[in-house]
């Protein structure tokens, strides 16, 4: 089996595609193999290359999390799926037993695991994972475009739909539009009656997003965005901020909060540690909403949404899997605008 893989954390000298590694057999009667045609990289990806706290690898490690492809076996138990059947892949995976599972809430799982971080991922041409994690797709999805979707926009639905509970007439702020889990959320927003603002380092990014559908937007740059979003609102500030940044954001994102506005974050790409004054916390009662992946009602909610047309993951480049290194170069430039893709397979 060919995978691109790493061997050891450190920079994209580590990433290399190896030839003969064994392909992976059903675990559990309850599993499927998928021989994934595409796989989609995150932001995580570039995290576990260079070492996470608490995480291990073994040589040699498959990475990426995102895939879709063409179901090559069933467990015994599987009755939801069959050989042949196009898949895209939600990479979370949960034990089904703990409380958490037993009340629907997989992603809260105390064992939860995310494919390419604490389980070998989807950059190979066989992935083996249970069958509750894979959805059929039609024939007419690129797998590009199937690959693109799960984690960004399952993480998305969840902060926007389930966490922030954003309503129609709320406006949301988002920061760092370009990435896959801000276009997700942008979409998400806007197809429950939101208007969405948005901000970016870069002007073209704000011209796409503006393209996309955002209501207006930021160069956080050269604006001060808190200033702005008062400006623009007469004071009132925004009812939602979703806030994948961390550190360098966190304070600005308060600042642009209105009175029972809720802040919903499930990343930290500039610095885990962030201040938060408790006073204005409490005299305005804000909420501010943790958020991880999704569970299995948003997941068939996204992908009905998906199926519908009223979400379309952006894809941003699509790359060979020889050409890993590239792909993590395009995923790291501030350049790139939606997903990085890798092509693993045919066509079929």
């Amino acid at each position: 089996m060919r995978a691109l893989t790493i061997s050891a954390h450190g920079g994209l000298d580590r990433l290399e595609v190896c030839e003969d590694l064994p392909t992976p057999e059903l675990r559990t009667s309850t599993d499927v193999r998928v021989r994934v045609r595409a796989a989609a990289l995150n932001r995580l990806d570039l995290f576990v290359l260079e070492g996470l706290p608490g995480i291990t690898i073994t040589p040699d490690w498959v990475v990426g999390s995102d895939g879709a492809g063409v179901v090559d076996a069933v467990g015994a138990d599987v009755r939801d799926v069959a050989v042949g059947d196009r898949v895209l892949i939600q990479p979370g995976i949960s034990d089904r037993t703990c409380e958490y599972c037993r009340a629907g809430e997989q992603s809260l799982c105390v064992s939860y695991k995310i494919l390419g971080e604490h389980m070998p991922g989807t950059c190979a041409e066989f992935v083996v994972v249970p069958a509750f994690n894979v959805r059929r797709i039609a024939s007419s999805v690129r797998w590009e475009v199937a690959a693109a979707l799960p984690l960004a926009a399952l993480t998305a639905w969840r902060m926007i739909v389930t966490r922030a509970a954003v309503r129609e007439g709320d406006l949301v702020l988002i920061w760092g539009i370009g990435g896959g889990v801000a276009l997700a959320a942008l979409q998400i927003a806007k197809l429950h009656g939101a208007r969405v603002w948005v901000t970016s380092g870069s002007d073209a990014k704000l011209e796409r997003a503006l393209g996309l559908g955002a209501d207006a937007a930021f160069n956080h740059r050269t604006q001060d965005v808190p200033r702005e979003v008062r400006a623009r609102t007469s004071k009132r500030g925004a009812d939602v901020v979703v806030d994948t940044v961390g550190q360098a954001t966190w304070a600005h994102s308060l600042l642009a909060l209105g009175k029972r506005g809720r802040l919903v974050t499930c990343g930290a790409t500039s610095g885990p540690m962030v201040e938060t004054d408790v006073r204005r916390l409490f005299w305005n009662q804000w909420s501010i909403l943790g958020s991880t992946m999704g569970n299995d009602r948003e997941l068939d909610a996204m992908v009905g949404a998906f199926e519908r047309g009223h979400l379309a993951p952006v894809v941003d480049s699509v790359h060979s899997l020889e050409q890993g290194r590239a792909a993590y170069e395009r995923l790291a430039s501030p350049e790139h605008f939606g997903k990085v893709v890798l092509r693993v397979g045919g066509d079929d």
